[in-house]
């Protein structure tokens, strides 16, 4: 009879660690999540900071407007956006 108990035991150890597995996923899951959204918030940070950098240096003369437009040129492909920065909408 002592046999059927360890077997119950082992079942029940198993089933908690099955649980306790799938606890362990989901807090990995969550960390990832709030990793991916801390990264992603910091590197729109910089890229806003970039470009604000970039236009108040346009503005004060530093870099010719020539020179900005040349750089977006080849990197805007959406017609709204080189339309934002006065780009030829038709590449």
């Amino acid at each position: 009879m002592p046999k059927v108990n360890e077997r119950e035991r082992i079942q029940a150890l198993e089933a908690k660690l099955k649980q306790l597995k799938v606890q362990q996923q989901r807090k990995e899951a969550r960390a990832r999540t709030v990793e991916s959204r801390r990264t992603r918030r910091e590197e729109m940070r910089r890229k806003f900071l970039i470009g604000a950098v970039v236009l108040a240096k346009v503005e004060a003369g530093e870099i010719e407007e020539k020179t900005l437009k040349q750089w977006l040129h080849p990197a805007l492909t959406k017609p709204e956006d080189r339309a934002l920065f006065g780009l030829d909408v038709d590449r």
